[in-house]
């Protein structure tokens, strides 16, 4: 027995496109950074040379400006890519949630064994491999425990009646939290009854552009980032949720809304500075 607990997140508008969907939160995205920057928030020179007057003097203003709007736009982005995999997930899949609490029964046996597996590659006595783990966690069994878990998004396909669970993360996420997320994952899938068809450690992009390139080197404490078939990157993670052609959907509908920005940008200064227009 299990039962899944969607947040009320996952009943907002529903779109009719995956075009409208991420455009809608793209734009509540920027909007939110652009008022952010220019109002609640502005980069005020003279601040700034009263609080770092020895980077003032060696730096341009102009450059601690774009590191002002940076530090304002990625840390609201980290959030959003959640936000967007609900929505193309909702249209793909039919249902998807946020935050998604799944409790169920998993064998006290099936427990001891996840906990000794993330044990021997916290101290680097084994390297990941997904399936042998697996293998012998679901091995495992015994006396039936009551366990919560909280997926990062849970999407059910209404025609084919599957339910998957993502743990999405930024594309460089640190060991504790990739722990986290296996030990998660290894739960779900042990659960009786099977709640999920799948359960995955998913990254929105890949900075070392292919997957066979990735090395960060935290996570691969705990997955072969190149080998696991539980391991999403990229362009993976969105066909998966989104269905296939999403992530180059993505791009291109980011894109086209990305000029509106960039110009409203370079129209308007923050604290006064204005970026220069190449």
């Amino acid at each position: 027995m299990f039962f899944f607990f969607f947040d009320d997140n996952s009943k907002k508008i529903d779109y009719n496109s995956v075009s409208e969907a991420i455009l809608s939160v793209i734009r509540k995205l920027m909007d939110g950074v652009m008022n952010n920057v220019l109002f609640n928030h502005p980069f005020i020179a003279e601040e700034f040379c009263k609080d770092k007057p020895l980077y003032a003097a060696l730096v341009p203003n102009e450059i601690w400006k774009g590191s002002h709007f940076e530090r304002r736009f990625t840390t609201p982005f980290g959030k959003a890519w959640q936000s967007l995999a609900v929505e193309v997930g909702k249209i793909h899949h039919g249902q998807c949630g946020q935050e998604v609490k799944v409790e169920g029964l998993v064998g006290k046996e099936s427990l001891r064994r996840i906990q000794e597996v993330l044990n021997k590659l916290e101290v680097h006595e084994s390297l990941p491999n997904w399936n042998e783990e697996l293998k012998y966690i679901l091995a495992g069994g015994g006396e039936p425990i009551p366990v919560t878990v909280i997926c990062d998004i849970l999407a059910t396909n209404n025609i084919t009646g599957k339910t998957y669970a993502f743990e999405l993360k930024g594309p460089l996420p640190n060991s504790d939290q990739t722990k986290v997320s296996k030990e998660k994952m290894f739960k779900l899938l042990a659960m009786q009854g099977h709640p999920v068809e799948g359960a995955y450690f998913a990254l929105p992009y890949n900075p070392y552009r292919i997957k066979e390139n990735y090395s960060w080197s935290f996570p691969a404490r705990w997955f072969d980032m190149k080998h696991d078939p539980c391991v999403l990157i990229g362009e993976e993670t969105w066909d998966f949720i989104g269905g296939e052609g999403t992530y180059q959907f993505f791009i291109n509908e980011v894109n086209k809304l990305g000029k509106h920005y960039k110009e409203r940008i370079y129209k308007e200064p923050v604290g006064g500075i204005k970026l220069a227009h190449i």
